[in-house]
């Protein structure tokens, strides 16, 4: 599959910086293949106006963001207010076109890998249903550890093919903050799931979600070159 999910364990840990330094490296240094960035769904003002102001996208809106709901709520809630349902194969179909067209597809999900699709369906669901394999974003702070145990162990009983666990630092934090509330050997150990970078604190402008500006796309292909990027995007590793 020639796509990355990035998943988190809730909303705001960290996704949108994930996926916003793995494009940076990538327009960085395979400038040749192209590169597809996806939010199927979104509910208020975020991520889809924050990737059109950071990057020269050549991609339609609709692409880019399939299905919206203006109401910053549970997309289910959301359409439902609006008199609408959510409509997943809307978003597939995009998806499909997309993946065919780049080379590689960064795709990020909407709040945690339990976050609801439609009534009875999640993120983990949409994982599984699209053959997606899957990075974990968990931030640093109190109750991190136990955030990563639950959301990887959806991910099995939703049979993911989980390649890493990135830990985000949603706050300053020292070294030793990092290892008392995130601790990666500790993570590792009850989650078998290895841990493949850390994403220091940036300060950033607000507004949009990612609150990133063109400025700071070095900054951010810097933070990707730090990961193990031969786990996350092998492709991507192969071709430097």
């Amino acid at each position: 599959m020639n796509a990355l999910l990035i998943a988190g364990t809730d909303t705001d840990v960290g996704k949108t910086v994930l996926t916003s330094a793995l494009a940076a490296y990538w327009q960085t240094y395979c400038a040749s293949q192209t590169l597809g960035i996806m939010k199927p769904f979104q509910t208020g003002v975020g991520d889809r106006e924050h990737y059109l102001s950071l990057f020269d996208l050549d991609q339609p809106l609709d692409e880019l963001n399939p299905v919206y709901f203006e109401a910053p709520l549970a997309l289910p809630v959301a359409a439902e207010r609006e008199g609408n349902r959510v409509k997943p194969e809307i978003a597939w179909q995009a998806f499909e076109v997309l993946r065919q067209r780049r080379d590689f597809v960064l795709v990020e999900a909407l709040g945690g890998l339990g976050s609801p699709i439609t009534h009875t369906t999640t993120v983990a669901d949409l994982a599984w249903d699209w053959h997606l394999p899957v990075v974990l974003v968990v931030p640093v702070r109190l109750g991190a550890i136990a955030q990563a145990v639950a959301n990887v162990a959806l991910a099995r009983q939703s049979r993911l093919h989980l390649k890493g666990i990135v830990l985000n630092c949603v706050q300053p934090c020292s070294e030793g903050e990092v290892e008392q509330w995130a601790s990666a050997s500790l993570i590792q150990s009850l989650t078998d799931v290895p841990v493949v970078g850390l994403i220091p604190h940036l300060a950033r402008d607000g507004g949009f979600s990612g609150g990133l500006l063109r400025s700071d796309r070095a900054k951010l292909t810097q933070i990707a070159s730090n990961l193990e990027l031969e786990r996350l995007i092998p492709v991507l590793y192969e071709s430097l």
